[in-house]
């Protein structure tokens, strides 16, 4: 015991020693370096865990709410304007985008223990899902929405009677958008209650 906190004792002072072998600028220039990498390779990696190809890599999201946002608005429209899984889960912004990486990685044990690894097992627990993310986005005033859509920029006047009267209500009434447009990318729940619409 004692000689392992010696040589950790050494191996510090070792570290915290200014370097006889190589010059500080030398030193400097390596640090940098390596920060561009480590830097590039964890911005790689990050963009890489947005794609709409790593997010459908597992079969538990490719062969259900995959399948459900394939028939949307949001996968296919007159426009040709496709949002994909990160637009509508992963913040833009690069801090809030890194704590919802770290609150994601939680998923990871889920796919380790099969807890939706099947149809069934999914549908059971879908009601819990969609409740933990209508909550995140409501927390967040629907950030990813807004990304895409704007009470200013949107032409009221060119909408359907009933769209322009509930926008013109959320406006006045400070709603977001995930008080009115659950189920706008997948099925509901069953089991929801008047609770999950805000009644």
């Amino acid at each position: 015991m004692p000689d392992t906190a010696l040589a950790s004792g050494g191996l510090w002072s070792r570290l915290r020693r200014p370097s006889t072998r190589y010059s500080l600028l030398g030193l400097l220039v390596v640090g940098f370096f390596s920060g561009i990498i480590f830097w590039g390779g964890f911005n790689t990696a990050m963009e890489a865990t947005n794609t709409k190809e790593f997010c459908i890599s597992c079969h538990e999201m490719r062969d259900n709410v995959y399948q459900e946002y394939k028939e949307t608005i949001h996968y296919q429209n007159r426009t040709g304007v496709r949002a994909i899984c990160s637009d509508c889960h992963v913040p833009r912004d690069w801090t809030h985008k890194i704590i919802r990486k770290v609150q994601a990685s939680k998923e990871l044990y889920s796919k380790v223990m099969g807890t939706i690894d099947t149809k069934e097992k999914f549908e059971a627990k879908r009601l819990t899902l969609a409740r933990s993310e209508w909550r995140r986005m409501k927390n967040s005033d629907s950030r990813e929405c807004r990304n895409c859509h704007s009470f200013e920029g949107m032409q009221v006047e060119s909408q359907r009677p009933r769209a322009a009267k509930m926008h013109k209500l959320a406006q006045e009434d400070g709603s977001t958008c995930i008080d009115c447009h659950k189920g706008i990318a997948h099925h509901l729940p069953e089991g929801m209650t008047d609770e999950d619409w805000g009644d």
